[in-house]
């Protein structure tokens, strides 16, 4: 039980990545009073939690409904695991991120101004990008429908992965509401190391997926 729950902990954590989500409410809440940056984490996590919470009990139906079977689901999942892997390790969801967060403060009408602006100019980013696709995106979809169809047979199992799910949760919700101080103690330099170093875990793990997608495909479960 332990190790299903740190082991899925770890692979929510990874695919959410709100270490690298923090800087980027940082960004976009710059400037804007407490009030309203705590109304954006609440929306965002309880948003982007219920969405993971419809696809992990409500996904393998919704599967089977368009007529895809599991490995095959698996496979494609880790393969798009994978890709986000490789993005993390070469810092191409930072760019990313990065090009999307200037635009959206372009939006905003701040480029990079650090003074008081009313709530008022701040549109709702709660939804979008932080609940989508920050938290409920396609990797962590994937991943909730994965971890609960492995464990269908047990549910005291899919309890522990809903639990290790709500704790990447709480953990992105606090990330998110320290964002501000949690850059200026981290820095940019260990933000990057440290999501190199999640993005070889999740490669791995995406590799399992595929070798278990193909292995139930020609020799089944």
């Amino acid at each position: 039980m332990y190790e299903l729950f740190i082991g899925t902990f770890v692979t929510f954590f990874v695919v959410i990545d709100p270490v690298g989500i923090a800087p980027i409410f940082a960004v976009l809440t710059e400037g804007s009073s407490p009030t309203y940056k705590r109304r954006m984490v609440i929306k965002a996590t309880c948003i982007g939690g219920l969405i993971l919470l419809f696809f992990a009990y409500l996904g393998s139906n919704l599967m089977t409904t368009l007529g895809i079977s599991m490995p095959a689901f698996r496979t494609a999942g880790g393969i798009l695991l994978f890709m986000i892997a490789l993005e993390m390790i070469f810092e191409k969801r930072a760019e990313r991120r990065e090009k999307n967060t200037e635009g959206l403060a372009h939006d905003h009408g701040k480029e990079g101004i650090t003074e008081y602006y009313p709530d008022e100019e701040y549109e709702d980013i709660s939804v979008f990008p932080f609940a989508i696709p920050f938290i409920a995106g396609p990797g962590s979809i994937t991943t909730s429908i994965l971890l609960m169809n492995q464990n269908t047979a047990s549910f005291e199992n899919q309890g522990i992965i809903l639990g290790a799910l709500l704790a990447v949760l709480l953990a992105t919700f606090i990330m998110l509401s320290m964002a501000s101080k949690i850059m200026s103690i981290m820095g940019k330099t260990i933000a990057n190391v440290i999501t190199r170093i999640l993005g070889v875990i999740l490669a791995a793990m995406a590799i399992q997926f595929v070798f278990d997608g193909i292995k139930m495909s020609f020799f089944g479960a």
